[in-house]
């Protein structure tokens, strides 16, 4: 098991509700969202920094990249970009 540390953390009442509804682990679940955050940002920066060398992509790369991970896509993100 994975050294831990344990911290506080502020959540609404209506947000700690609807965890409790999804799982008996909170603590698990916002460590497995949190773990996911780190990981799309990191995958969100090496994209990024491949097009800033490469160009942007094609919108046929973008389509087999879709296909190889299941069609999923972001609603209202760019070719590539988030949506922030």
């Amino acid at each position: 098991m994975a050294d831990t540390t344990r911290i506080t953390v502020t959540l609404t009442a209506e947000l700690v509700a609807a965890l409790k509804e999804l799982t008996d682990d909170v603590s698990g679940y916002v460590a497995e969202a949190a773990a996911r955050e780190l990981r799309r940002r990191l995958v969100e920066a090496d994209l990024q920094r491949h097009q800033e060398k490469h160009g942007v992509f094609t919108e046929a790369e973008l389509a087999d990249a879709r296909s190889r991970i299941g069609g999923h896509t972001r609603a209202g993100a760019s070719a590539g970009r988030s949506s922030r």
